[in-house]
């Protein structure tokens, strides 16, 4: 099994920065893809950003290029989403996930943690 228990969200302006981290446990063949989704009230789930465990590599929403930045520790079994330059469209609960097999766009999460929540005022 596989725990994932967000941090980091809060309340800014437009303008600010916000870093969420997520502690992860579990095996680690289940975590080979970690993530940032969030979900804005009335609207669909969407994916962030994605970072591959042991390649590295990274994937973002094209609504967030530039301005957010996924990064893991793995000696502290944590991820990281960096958000800066934060605009009022970017206000959601953010959620923490990890995937097996599936990565980048096509990420499909076998695990989701509790979300945190993101307000950002104009």
């Amino acid at each position: 099994q596989v725990q994932l228990v967000e941090s980091g969200g809060g309340s800014v302006q437009a303008g600010g920065s916000l870093r969420l981290s997520c502690a992860t446990s579990g095996d680690t063949y289940r975590r080979n893809c970690m993530g940032w989704f969030r979900q804005a009230p009335g609207k669909e789930r969407e994916g962030v950003a994605t970072i591959g465990r042991f390649s590295g590599l990274t994937h973002y929403a094209d609504s967030v290029k530039g301005r957010f930045t996924i990064s893991l520790d793995n000696a502290e079994n944590t991820v990281y989403l960096q958000m800066n330059s934060l605009k009022p469209e970017d206000s959601a609960m953010y959620y923490c996930a990890a995937a097996r097999v599936s990565c980048g766009a096509a990420m499909r999460p076998d695990y989701w943690g509790q979300g945190t929540q993101v307000t950002v005022s104009s």
